[in-house]
């Protein structure tokens, strides 16, 4: 029972640094704030994780396990509910890790070992939407030119990366709150699937756009 006590305490380390970068971003988060939020000593923090990069780099690894194990589902879609979905999720875990997305640029520009492992994740983002518009051309949701794959693949990539630092700039004091969350996450699907409308049947096409209606956050009742 004495041997799983610090393997209890590193883990709730994680869970509160995690909560706390994503509520006021990595760089305004110090080790010291961490053990106060935590109520131990700035040595205990020290004895799990001797200095910030390696929190960081604890929460990023799990981040790119969860990533890895979601993009390998991106074979089974075959229409553009499987695809809303899969997109969806693929949100909701960014969302868990938002530090990572609100703080990208400064993170990579700090971390040798993100710089790398982000570039990895982009492949893999990239690979991952191209098997997504294979399978939905396959069966027939989806009709692109192959010289327009690329470039298609590429710009919902780039919506899914950036697409949380946009709701930033644009409402910087609430875009990143839990309220905002599931409004959040819809407008995300849905730009990034509607960048394949030109391409999509037009039964597909109607199907995404009462998607996004559905799942849009109603107006509270005044």
């Amino acid at each position: 029972m004495v041997k799983k006590a610090p393997r209890r305490t590193a883990e709730r380390i994680l869970e509160v640094t995690l909560d706390l970068f994503n509520r006021f971003g990595e760089p305004n988060v110090s080790t010291t704030l961490i053990s106060a939020e935590l109520r131990i000593s700035p040595g205990n923090l020290y004895y799990h994780y001797p200095a910030k990069d390696e929190l960081i780099n604890a929460l990023f690894d799990r981040y790119e396990t969860a990533l890895n194990e979601l993009l390998a589902a991106s074979d089974g879609v075959r229409n553009v509910e499987d695809a809303w979905f899969f997109t969806h999720t693929l949100f909701e875990l960014i969302w868990q890790y938002r530090f990572l997305y609100r703080d990208l640029n400064d993170l990579l520009s700090k971390n040798r070992r993100l710089e790398t492992h982000f570039q990895t994740i982009l492949i893999n983002k990239t690979r991952a939407v191209r098997a997504v518009l294979d399978g939905m051309g396959r069966t027939g949701s989806l009709h692109i030119d192959s010289r327009e794959l690329e470039a298609t693949a590429t710009s919902m990539v780039v919506v899914l990366t950036y697409w949380l630092s946009f709701e930033y700039v644009r409402d910087p004091r609430r875009a990143l709150e839990p309220d905002s969350a599931q409004a959040a996450l819809v407008r995300g699907a849905h730009h990034v699937l509607n960048l394949l409308m030109p391409y999509l049947e037009a039964g597909q096409r109607m199907h995404l756009l009462h998607l996004a209606g559905a799942y849009a956050p109603r107006p509270a009742e005044g």
